[in-house]
């Protein structure tokens, strides 16, 4: 074991002789270091002063031997190379010695530390076993508290400082402490430790060992504040610390006279694994030269560093640690006293290489600065203890010094104290009441837990009598300081006095009357002896000397009066001006009365006061009118000793006004004060007389007993306090209830009914009976409410009777508690409660199924269930215990059991209030004759059937298993367009079931389409089959083999193959080896056979019935378009004519069916040489395509002129159409003057070009190949809200066309700051949308046959690139307050605001709420606004012009748009340039019916005009291209034509 080793203690292996009496025997003690990490022991005893070398090295070898034959770990150790040449020993000042060993070296009775060296070369640091740890028994029982970090880091941290305290005083004193991630090192510059007896290194680790301990004694006297870091007291901070800190720790020191650093090591696994009375602990150890670092920080040459590994500590503020650390060693960072007039530094204190005199955080540093600059209330304590033991004296000794810290400005310095910690982070969870006002350091360090209250001298808040209030205000802003001496005793884990020593007890009770027995204490200040009276006198005048100087109450003087007008209740206050000045300070002829103070005004004193003196309490003082008015009456506001504070004057000061209401108080002249009729009250007599009026006022409420109850003849009560009965019990018929004087106690109370002890006042009681069951969080429910007077039976009176059991007989039948309340009405009597804790009938009354009843318990066969839980209920429904475990569980539906039940497992909680079942797993082939509810019911028994449960459920089949075709086979081939009239597939489980409907597979097809099918996911119906009856329609082609394939979880779990019937094609006519250059083929035949020969007449081209049969005819030698196509009539088809080419030799074209290109044929002819002559070919005016036509120059000449002839006659045809609509766009712009409201000028510019949403999807459609384009096309075929088709589920739309604008500049800039790919993303509601819309394979390659890319394919279009998909699922909406309520509410986004409080210029609004959104929202309720637009826009603001936005550029936080297309983006970014997007969002304009009319008529002149000038231009590029080929022509023949003729000049205008 590394670390620390367990060795028994075993007796010693050689026989030393006995002393010779008198002679002193010398023993010499050796550890030896051997060269493999091991160590042995030696003990020599009177030797000679010599031994041999060999004969020393014989001892260490059999020492050795030994304890290897005994530790695995050192037999597993290298060997020792006993006889090697280079064999010598080695002491700690670095002597050798290979020949002898002259023990006049070594001390006696010492031990000594010698290293072996064997020659290798090898060099070892850490031996095994090289200290002994064994600790005291006795120390094992006294193991201090919980560490926590910083308790235990100043543990290690007290050892240092008592180390550096020993050193010179030239001697540079410095602690650091440095915490890494991976270790925390504490470094000092003290003495040091060595591997000597007296300073061994060892006692650092063995607890009760420390030499810290004995130094304790030190630490008692000398003089203020103790920096004497004697903390010493228990001898095994170090081990337990550091391993409170860390799992493994090395402690390395040196001294001043030794050379080598001794190392030690503890490993927390080792300690906490030792255990027994006969076992070591020891640990490994070593030798080493101290290393450059260690020699620069202690440059006297002795420090001991502790290194912390493997920290417990993760995450650790480091600058809160050293605020925390300064406060405990305080005085030894920096120090006022230990120099007149000057701070000095006593020790170099450093955390992570911050010297923490420089930090200015911390708790101590904070007190000192905001205290205040006057003298401090010092005393000094002497205790003298005699213990009971043995006769001895305990001394100790303390200093108290108390600090004030003033009120300034209005505001409490304490106050400042606690928010300037919590602003570091050093938050003590403390406010202003709480603040702990006594500290404790002893011997200058500071108890962090010892936090007390105030000392009983300092604790003035039940001060009464003259300055009372300021005395009280006055307490709470100072703070104790207390230094004690050694003397006194801290807790095991130094963070507080020992709590039950007599001087701490002492101590506690500094100003108290009673003192600590057999505890002497003598107060000094200033050298005086003072008693405890006069320590609390002249603290007090401390205080008010404090007050008077320092405090700066600003409005909270004690005697300050609140000025009160308009008052309503003149008489009642015994005054006549509308103007008071309250006061709770009034001084009279030399005596100042307080409010607060008990007076006895005598009878006869005023008015009202005439039979009985009345004592009282002073609360307020009126004097009317103005400060420095005259005259104006004074009266003394007073509440009798029989009123309760509550009902005494209420004096209400807020912000708006200040009243003041006498209440149930007593006003009196301020001459009853004159006449000597007010008396102060002191507290015996005011006790006294407070005592009498107790006696006769009520006290409290009780409930007589059964027994009580029985001498009243009233049969039955409630059962005792704290008693537990069972549901059903039946209730008394009535219960007592009496009023108590406040005379009465239980103990004096007779064992019968006396009067005297019930009250006979004639006052209303009230009982309410309410009722919570054990559920937590449970309300209670009231059950029922009576108030009744008093009665008397049999000679008592007072007793108030209630019914209960005669109304309410079942009223204890749920279990739970019952409270009845009791109160008296109008009184101050305490009210009464009795609580009745009511538990389940032991008699059994049904099982329930717990959680959701409304929903049906799903169980698949084959499959283990989700587990469930039944509880069990009394005959009074009542939750109980379960009495006795399942052990029968079957399911059955219709009586007849159906499904067998295998295997569960039942479980019942720790409390038995639940029985869970769980892993039921269900086996059956009959589900078919459930289906398709699949209803059943699971009935769950106990052993004697004293009750059950029947669980409605669903026995769902299992997963798909196979699947079968009906018909199995066709019997037939198929032909190409035809549909498979009958196709069902079944689909089964493994146990043959049925799958459940709704079952989603995959079905692929080739060689077939599926009809209205848009992906290949298909669901199974409600009889467990998929019918493609009707559905298969086949595509290929004549001659191919199809299949149809099922796929569930991407594995085929079914597939079937078809044949379709062969054709061919052939030429029927003759068709000639030979033609003629330029001449044609004519009439040739071709038709469409069997495999028979026989010509098929189904291949009929008739568009009717969607039956398309066509030839084509294509050839390398002539341009022949898929428009020219020759149909099929009965299986036949005949081309007219096939023009030759020109070209000399073979000609090959090839003729195909148009839609199965398998019927094709290939023809080839010879092609002679044609007779010399010319040909043109121009441009047929036919659409169908182009022909060859070869003329004679002048017919074409002919042709040409009748075309020209033609475009110019339709020319002129559209520029009268265009005359014709300018006029009608006149008339109508005209109109719209003479409506009522006529639309605003802006509206009308661009109107041919007005954004409305049909526009848009047309233009949306153009992106042929775009997401948009087709989620269009499907939403003008299938709404989406409505859509049943598998991509479309959960979306939206089209971000283009969910929102509307109201003007085209508006609609054009929003569209230009999203830009086209935003505008065109779908919108979708959930995430699993996006993965119905696109499917991607293996290879990552998109599956085209999948989802929203099939849908386009179904359309003839495709989607290329990626698309933008905005789920609103994934979109966090806007959670801020709303303008509005409704579905298009607008966000209350704030407006940007100018320094005069107005906004910009220009500004618009945001643009989220400028646009009008779709009202469909998102799967959680949230509108577009909110969610999609808020996204897109977030808080884009709108301006009118570029300039007013520049304008407003310092009041826009994130980005901004203007009309006339400015656009400025975030973090300055800004969109220069000029664009004219297509894509837009749709224009609503604002408009009355009637403008709405007229604009649409405008409208529709606006896009005739279009069509026309559009067609008028084509007719004019083929004008032009006609007249370039006829004057190509004239060129070659005739002059050139004359211009005139030729040259066509356009008058159209261009709009």
């Amino acid at each position: 074991m590394e670390g620390i080793m367990i060795v028994r203690r075993k007796a010693c292996k050689r026989v030393l002789e006995e002393d010779d009496g008198d002679v002193e025997t010398k023993v010499y003690r050796f550890k030896v270091l051997l060269p493999n990490g091991t160590s042995v022991e030696l003990t020599f005893r009177d030797p000679q002063p010599e031994i041999a070398f060999g004969e020393f090295i014989e001892r260490v070898k059999d020492e050795y031997n030994v304890a290897k034959r005994q530790s695995e770990s050192m037999r597993k150790k290298r060997t020792i190379n006993w006889n090697g040449e280079r064999l010598y020993l080695e002491d700690a000042n670095d002597r050798k010695m290979s020949t002898r060993i002259d023990f006049g070296y070594f001390k006696p009775h010492k031990r000594h530390i010698l290293r072996l060296h064997d020659g290798t070369g090898e060099i070892v640091n850490t031996f095994e076993n090289m200290w002994d740890l064994t600790p005291d028994t006795d120390l094992l029982l006294e193991l201090p508290e919980e560490y926590t970090f910083e308790t235990a880091l100043a543990d290690l941290i007290d050892n240092s400082l008592q180390a550096v305290w020993l050193i010179g005083e030239n001697d540079r004193r410095l602690i650091s402490v440095d915490i890494l991630p991976d270790r925390i090192l504490i470094f000092d510059t003290g003495i040091g430790m060595d591997s000597t007896e007296e300073n061994s290194i060892a006692k650092w680790g063995k607890m009760g060992a420390s030499l810290h301990r004995l130094s304790k004694i030190k630490g008692i006297g000398d003089e203020p504040p103790y920096l004497m870091p004697f903390f010493g007291m228990f001898g095994y901070g170090g081990p337990i610390a550091s391993m409170h800190l860390g799992r493994h720790a090395i402690v390395s020191s040196k001294t001043k006279e030794s050379n080598k650093v001794y190392t030690l090591h503890l490993e927390r696994e080792a300690l906490l694994g030792s255990t027994g009375s006969e076992l070591t602990w020891r640990t490994k150890g070593g030798m080493r030269n101290p290393y450059k670092e260690e020699s620069g920080k202690s440059p006297h040459g002795s420090f001991t560093k502790v290194e912390i590994l493997k920290p417990r500590v993760k995450e650790l503020d480091v600058f809160k640690l050293q605020c925390r650390l300064k406060d405990i060693y305080f005085p030894y960072i920096q120090c006022d006293e230990l120099s007149e007039g000057k701070t000095t530094t006593p020790v170099e204190f450093q955390v992570d290489n911050t010297d923490l005199a420089e930090i200015d955080g911390g708790e101590v540093a904070i007190t000192n600065l905001l205290s205040c600059n006057g003298p401090a209330f010092t005393i000094k304590l002497h205790f003298s203890f005699r213990s009971p033991g043995p006769k001895t004296i305990r001394v100790a000794n303390a200093r108290l010094k108390c600090i004030y810290f003033p009120i300034v400005q209005g505001k409490e310095n304490i106050e400042n104290i606690l928010e300037r910690l919590k602003d570091e982070g050093c938050e003590t969870g403390e406010n202003f009441e709480s603040f702990s006002r006594v500290s404790i350091r002893r011997l200058g360090r500071l108890l962090p837990d010892a936090r007390w209250p105030l000392l009983p001298f300092m604790d003035l808040r039940q001060k009464k009598g003259e300055k009372s209030q300021l005395l009280r205000r006055c307490c709470l802003r100072a703070k104790c300081f207390i230094e004690t001496d050694g003397g006194f005793n801290p807790t095991t884990s130094k963070t507080d006095l020992a709590r039950h020593s007599p001087l701490t007890t002492a101590l506690k009770n500094i100003g108290s009357r009673t003192q600590e027995k057999d505890v002497s204490v003598e107060i000094y200040r200033n050298g005086k002896l003072l008693t405890p009276l006069q320590l609390e006198k002249e603290y007090q005048d401390w205080l008010l000397q404090m007050h008077d100087h320092y405090d700066e109450e600003t409005g909270a003087g004690g005697d300050q009066p609140v000025l009160v007008a308009g008052l309503r209740n003149k008489k009642a206050l015994g005054i006549s001006q509308d103007v008071v000045r309250v006061h709770k300070i009034l001084k009279r002829r030399g005596v100042s009365w307080t409010q607060g103070q008990k007076i006895k005004i005598l009878k006869g004193a005023c008015a009202g006061v005439y039979k009985n003196n009345i004592y009282a309490t002073l609360e307020y003082f009126l004097i009317e009118g103005f400060e420095g008015d005259a005259g104006g009456e004074a009266r003394i506001i007073c509440r009798p000793i029989n009123v309760a504070d509550g009902n005494g004057c209420l004096l209400s000061v807020n912000d708006e006004n200040v009243s003041l209401d006498i209440q149930s108080s007593l006003s009196v002249p301020i001459s009853v004060v004159d006449s000597g009729k007010c008396l102060v009250v002191d507290d015996t007599s005011w006790e006294c007389q407070l005592e009498k009026e107790r006696q006769k006022t009520p006290s409290a409420i009780d409930l007589l007993s059964a027994k009580h109850c029985k001498e009243l003849g009233i049969d039955g009560a409630l059962p005792i306090d704290d008693a537990t009965v069972c549901a059903g019990l039946t209730p008394p018929n009535e219960i007592v209830a009496v009023v108590r004087p406040a005379s009465f106690t239980t103990s004096s109370a007779s064992k019968y009914l006396d009067q005297k002890n019930i009250i006979k006042h004639n006052l209303n009681m009230s009982m309410n009976i309410c009722f919570k069951d054990y559920k937590k969080n449970s309300e209670d429910t009231h059950l029922q409410s009576k108030c009744i007077r008093p009665s008397s039976r049999k000679g008592f009176d007072g007793l108030y009777i209630f019914t209960l059991g005669s109304k309410s007989p079942n009223l204890f039948e749920k279990a739970g508690v019952y409270k009845f309340s009791f109160s008296i009405i109008d009184s101050n009597c305490k009210s009464y409660e009795k609580r009745l804790a009511v538990v389940g009938s032991p008699k059994v009354g049904k099982w329930e199924l717990l959680g959701d009843e409304s929903s049906l318990y799903r169980i698949s066969v084959g499959l283990s269930s989700q587990p469930f839980s039944v509880a069990c209920y009394d005959i009074f429904y009542d939750r109980i215990p379960f009495s006795s475990i399942l052990d029968l569980i079957k399911i059955c539906t219709m009586e007849v059991l159906l499904i067998d039940v295998p295997k569960m497992k039942v479980e019942l909680s720790p409390d038995k209030m639940i029985l869970k079942i769980k892993d039921v797993m269900t086996i059956s082939d009959q589900l078919d004759l459930i289906r398709p509810n699949y209803e059943a019911s699971l009935l769950i028994c106990p052993k004697n059937d004293s009750a059950f449960v029947s669980i409605p459920c669903q026995v769902m089949p299992g997963n798909l298993c196979r699947i079968t075709a009906y018909p199995p086979k066709l019997g037939y081939k198929l032909l190409p367009g035809s549909t498979i009239k009958q196709l069902k597939l079944e689909v089964f489980d493994i146990y043959g079931n049925h799958v459940i409907q709704g079952l989603e597979v995959q079905i692929k097809v080739d060689g077939f389409c599926i009809q209205g099918q848009v992906d290949s996911k298909h669901k199974v119906n409600d009889q467990g089959c998929i019918d493609l009856g009707g559905l298969l329609t086949v595509t290929a082609g004549f001659g191919k083999t199809v299949s149809l394939s099922v796929l569930s979880e991407n594995e085929v779990v079914f597939q079937q193959d078809f044949e379709t019937e062969e054709r061919q094609l052939r030429v029927a006519s003759r068709v000639p080896d030979h033609c003629t250059a330029g001449s044609k083929l004519e009439n040739l035949v071709f038709e469409v056979v069997n495999s028979k020969g026989v010509t098929d007449r189904t291949i009929h081209d008739d568009e009717q019935f969607g039956q398309y049969h066509t030839l084509t005819l294509k050839s390398d030698y002539f341009k022949a378009e898929d428009t020219i196509r020759y149909a099929f009539v009965q299986g036949c088809c005949v081309v007219p004519s096939i023009a030759i080419p020109q070209i000399e030799g073979p000609f090959h074209f090839i003729a195909c069916h148009s839609r199965y290109t398998e019927l094709h044929l290939s023809i080839q002819v010879l092609v002679n040489r044609a007779p010399k002559g010319e040909s043109y070919e121009i441009e047929s005016p036919c659409s169908n395509g182009k022909i060859l036509l070869l003329q004679h120059t002048a017919s074409v000449k002919k042709g040409l002129w009748d075309e020209l002839g033609k475009y110019g006659e339709r020319i002129g045809k559209y520029e009268d159409m265009r005359k014709i609509l300018d006029s009608r766009k006149e008339s109508i712009e005209q109109g719209m003057s003479l409506l009522p409201v006529t639309p605003q000028p802006d509206l009308l510019k661009g109107l041919d070009c007005l954004f409305t949403e049909e526009e848009m999807i047309k233009r949306i459609k153009k992106r042929a190949h775009s997401a948009a384009a087709v989620i269009c096309s499907v939403s003008q075929e299938f709404p989406i809200e409505n859509s049943q088709i598998h991509c479309m589920g959960d979306v939206i739309g089209v971000v283009a066309l969910l929102g509307k604008v109201g003007t085209n500049a508006l609609s054009r800039i929003l569209a230009e700051f999203l830009g086209e790919e935003q505008m065109l993303a779908v919108v979708c509601k959930s995430l699993a949308a996006t993965d119905n819309l696109e499917k991607h394979a293996q290879n990552g390659q998109v599956d085209l046959e999948y989802g929203l890319h099939a849908r386009a394919a179904a359309l003839g279009k495709s989607i290329n690139g990626r698309f933008l998909v905005l789920c609103l699922e994934g979109i966090r909406p806007y959670s801020g307050q709303f303008k509005d309520a409704g579905p298009q509410r607008k966000l209350a986004l704030p407006d940007p605001l100018l320094p005069t409080g107005n906004t910009p210029a220009g500004f618009m609004g945001y643009a989220v709420n400028i646009i009008d959104p779709d009202l469909r929202t998102s799967a959680a309720g949230h509108p577009l606004r909110e969610t999609l637009f808020y996204r897109l826009f977030g808080e884009l603001q709108v301006y009118d012009t570029r300039e007013h936005m520049k304008e407003a550029l310092a009041y826009i936080k994130h980005s901004a748009v203007s009309l006339d297309g400015g656009i400025l983006r975030e973090n300055g970014a800004i969109s220069l340039g000029y664009c004219n997007p297509e894509i837009c969002f749709p224009v609503d304009m604002q408009l009355s019916p009637e403008n709405k009319l007229v604009l649409k008529r405008l409208q529709q002149v606006y896009h005739h005009i279009e069509d026309v000038d559009r067609n008028h231009e084509k007719v004019l590029k083929r004008f032009n291209k006609t007249k370039k080929k006829l004057q190509e022509l004239m060129d070659l023949d005739e002059p050139q034509l004359n211009n005139y003729y030729l040259e066509y000049h356009p008058i159209l205008k261009n709009n």
